[in-house]
């Protein structure tokens, strides 16, 4: 191994301390993403020729957060640790402590979106794709959060930009930042290539284009990252030599790549009447 390493910024996972109370950087990340990611899918509602609209948005914040916490946790939960969490079933509930899955907190956001959606009265594709776009910047935060948590950390390796990250189950050898390459990939790549299409008003007149290149370009980045990034001892290579998170990103690739040809092959749908909120941005314009 090389002997040049940077050093990891040994920074408190306690943000802030008020008496009893803590307030982790984990939490300020969800924070931050859920609501940045509201203020944009509202920028984005207000132009979007189709539903859902700002107000849809507003009401739809709640459902998202409860679909990522429950579906993020009970993801964790059964593909990562179903052993432990058997045998500790109270630890469930303690999401402060950490412990995650995307994937989870996908489809708890994916079934939010189908209730909302039926509820409403809205298209499903179009409300899918508004939340698509945003999607990566809480991707970026949770990301960060990460590192700044010295977890998920990368496989040893001997290049200039590794780290030696405190856990002690991280070994004290240089491994790769697997973090940053994922708020990289996940976070700054996906959002502006999600940007470039959700701006254009053809591809909103798609729905489910801007939701399948979301669902291929984050399975393809963290599969690729999966490849330098540290797979759970307890886990291993799950299916055809793949961890557990490769594994998972397969089938949402699919769906991506299923979703962008349903959309590319129909034609465009009509736009929906503006609305009085609409309409009073256009004449301000």
């Amino acid at each position: 191994m090389g002997t040049l390493v940077l050093p990891f910024p040994a920074i408190d996972p306690i943000a802030l301390e008020i008496g009893p109370l803590a307030i982790r950087w984990y939490a300020l990340a969800y924070l931050a993403g859920f609501l940045l990611g509201w203020r944009y899918c509202v920028r984005l509602a207000r132009k979007a020729p189709l539903a859902p609209t700002p107000e849809h948005i507003d009401e739809f914040l709640t459902w998202a957060v409860i679909g990522v916490i429950v579906g993020g946790r009970l993801g964790f939960v059964l593909f990562y640790e179903p052993t432990y969490y058997l045998q500790n079933p109270v630890e469930i509930v303690k999401i402060w402590t950490g412990g995650m899955s995307f994937h989870g907190g996908l489809l708890g956001v994916a079934v939010a979106e189908v209730l909302f959606a039926w509820r409403h009265r809205i298209r499903l594709l179009s409300l899918a794709d508004v939340i698509a776009a945003a999607a990566p910047i809480g991707l970026f935060f949770g990301r960060i959060a990460n590192f700044i948590n010295g977890e998920l950390w990368g496989r040893a390796t001997d290049l200039p930009w590794a780290m030696v990250f405190p856990h002690p189950l991280a070994g004290g050898v240089p491994r790769h930042p697997s973090q940053l390459y994922e708020a990289v990939l996940e976070g700054l790549v996906l959002f502006v290539v999600c940007w470039l299409l959700v701006r254009r008003r053809e591809v909103r007149l798609r729905p489910g284009l801007v939701t399948g290149v979301f669902l291929i370009g984050y399975g393809i980045g963290r599969f690729l990252v999966e490849f330098v990034r540290e797979s759970d001892p307890a886990l291993g290579d799950v299916l055809l030599g793949m961890t557990m998170g490769q594994a998972l990103c397969v089938p949402m690739v699919l769906a991506g790549f299923g979703l962008v040809l349903y959309a590319r092959r129909r034609a465009p749908v009509s736009a929906d009447p503006p609305t009085a909120e609409q309409e009073a941005a256009a004449e301000r314009r």
